[in-house]
């Protein structure tokens, strides 16, 4: 039946970006749905926790009944997007659609390939990669169904993320955890090249924005960040909040292929090493055209809060 509430359905809650989004909803008073497998999801007040499975048509509907507007920011795991993926935004889109729900999707950039220049919305979809490939496809299947009446959609885009709750990111447990361990901060591919990264509480205030705005129907939107860094200023950030100086290092191509020989997520990071070696930078000036100003938080604010959560989180 056609979603008569203001209930918002969050799936893959328990992730980084899921959750983000969770907490954000409920920090603007709405009515909130947290999805995921294992139904272990944080206590957040007023929030109604869903254990399911989303892979279904039939799960998905299931969790996505009586929703206004649905999130998808479910994924399988890394290595294994080509397998998965596509089926998962099947059964999620229907479980949306069989709700009147509006859906937004939690999306990234490798769709675009290799660029010479700052990523925007009108780029084509050059990706040679089975990711890029399965990303473009992805985004191709959820517009053509919003054109066709059958499902409203927006598309949320977001570089490389950071912040509490981000850990499976190559900006995660090796630069935070490691740097406040007293290890070596790792950084994946050049120190060098510009890089766009984005704090996970501004992703979720984008996607919420989306989701609220009908503006952003039947359309892609790149999600606005702090400028662009390169893994030598990003780490340098980290040492400074620390206040102390630190051990830094880049993992370069050959590492990369060595570990990623016992290691898929790593071993999957090959193909997509055109975005560390040249500078990988999104443009947002679509979005702040047609919504207004947004504020993305400083880096370094963000990585205070960042280094605060992992201390609380992932330190003895």
């Amino acid at each position: 039946m056609p979603a008569v509430s203001d209930l918002h359905v969050v799936l893959g809650a328990g992730g980084a970006v899921g959750g983000s989004v969770l907490r954000e909803l409920v920090s603007q008073g709405h009515r909130v749905r947290a999805v995921n497998r294992s139904g272990r999801i944080p206590a957040l007040p007023g929030v109604e926790v869903h254990q399911g499975d989303i892979t279904t048509p039939a799960g998905a509907k299931t969790a996505c009944d009586g929703a206004h507007v649905v999130y998808h920011c479910a994924a399988p795991a890394y290595d294994r997007w080509v397998q998965e993926f596509p089926h998962l935004t099947d059964a999620v889109s229907q479980g949306a659609a069989a709700a009147g729900a509006k859906l937004v999707f939690a999306d990234n950039l490798y769709m675009y390939g290799p660029v010479s220049s700052p990523m925007t919305e009108d780029m084509p979809y050059a990706a040679r990669n089975p990711k890029g490939r399965v990303r473009a496809e992805m985004a191709q299947a959820l517009l053509a169904a919003h054109r066709s009446g059958s499902l409203r959609v927006a598309i949320g885009r977001a570089p490389d993320y950071y912040g509490p709750g981000g850990v499976n990111t190559i900006a995660g447990t090796t630069v935070f955890a490691a740097a406040l361990g007293g290890k070596v901060a790792r950084w994946v591919g050049p120190l060098d090249q510009p890089h766009s990264l984005s704090y996970l509480p501004d992703i979720a205030k984008g996607l919420v924005l989306l989701g609220n705005d009908g503006r952003a129907d039947g359309q892609a939107w790149h999600l606005p960040a702090a400028p662009p860094v390169t893994g030598r200023q990003f780490l340098d950030l980290v040492f400074a909040e620390l206040g102390r100086p630190g051990r830094t290092a880049a993992l370069g191509r050959p590492m990369q292929r060595i570990i990623g020989m016992v290691n898929p997520t790593v071993r999957a990071l090959g193909e997509t090493w055109y975005q560390r070696e040249r500078p990988f930078v999104a443009d947002a000036s679509k979005f702040t055209r047609t919504f207004g100003p947004f504020i993305a938080t400083p880096h370094a604010n963000a990585i205070a809060a960042t280094l605060d959560w992992y201390r609380a989180n992932l330190t003895p």
